[in-house]
């Protein structure tokens, strides 16, 4: 907004997009909303319909909008909607915003498309297997379209955005006790993305697990194993509703729900974050 361009808000829930377009007017930009139900392929239709008939182009896509789910795969057996729905709204979504707004970039010979990851897709991280997978997807199909768009001076770039401190992991308890961005510096990371357009952007973490599994990919396992073992999936993965807790439980403080090595790894990894 204050570098000039003109940003188009696109998501469900209309609070939320006033409060973010009167921010970006407060600092002198220039914002326009577009609600739509990203996870619905025909509201895209609709939406992105209407965004180039009003607008003319759309120069840079932000794929953002994301669902993550926690769940081990023992607890996911009879979940198989869970994998539905975030390839839903993580791939499918996303995947059909670039196939309305890719063509225009490459007819116009310019265009940048931006695709948040995770870093669990560098480190396959255990119980987030329909999260991960549904980002792996998106992230390898940018792999494949990238090179069949250099001529057209239209540009990938892949976040693999660390854990982020936003709604999106309140429910997870012990995400309290691991090192996050804070939204501010998530924005950072895509404000830089933007102006540079590198192809891909991690932490230092995130590229650490990707070169080891590399090298070893059973010495990670192994390692991937021990974070399994020490950090279960909360009641809410195990289908506990709070009714149903053991009196106390509840009340228990996330740092309390995990063992001492629980603890110790989470704030070693403060460290090594980024």
């Amino acid at each position: 907004g204050e570098a000039g361009g003109v940003v188009l808000l696109v998501a469900r829930t209309p609070e939320k997009l006033e409060e973010t377009k009167e921010e970006i007017e407060g600092l002198g930009g220039e914002a326009h909303i577009h609600q739509c139900d990203l996870s619905d392929l025909e509201d895209i239709d609709r939406m992105a319909a209407e965004a180039l008939e009003q607008h003319g182009r759309v120069d840079v896509l932000v794929n953002n909008a994301g669902r993550s789910i926690r769940r081990s795969v023992a607890a996911s057996y009879d979940r198989f909607h869970d994998y539905e729905r975030t390839m839903q709204l993580n791939y499918f979504g996303a995947l059909k915003l670039i196939m309305k707004l890719l063509p225009g970039m490459r007819e116009r010979k310019t265009g940048h498309i931006i695709n948040i990851s995770s870093i669990g897709v560098q480190t396959n991280t255990p119980r987030f297997s329909a999260y991960v997978a549904s980002k792996s997807a998106l992230d390898a199909f940018s792999r494949c379209v990238a090179p069949e768009c250099v001529a057209d001076n239209v540009k990938f770039t892949t976040i693999y955005m660390p854990l982020v401190r936003t709604p999106m992991i309140a429910p997870t308890d012990i995400y309290k006790a691991f090192p996050t961005l804070t939204p501010e510096e998530a924005g950072q990371m895509l404000c830089d993305a933007l102006i540079d357009k590198p192809k891909r952007m991690a932490s230092r973490l995130g590229t650490f697990g990707e070169i080891l599994y590399s090298v070893s990919p059973k010495s990670v396992d192994i390692v991937l194993n021990t974070a399994y073992n020490l950090f279960p999936d909360s009641h809410a993965a195990k289908g506990k509703k709070k009714a149903e807790l053991v009196e106390g439980e509840a009340e228990k403080k996330p740092d309390q729900e995990m063992s001492s090595e629980a603890v110790a790894m989470a704030y070693l990894l403060r460290g090594v974050h980024f």
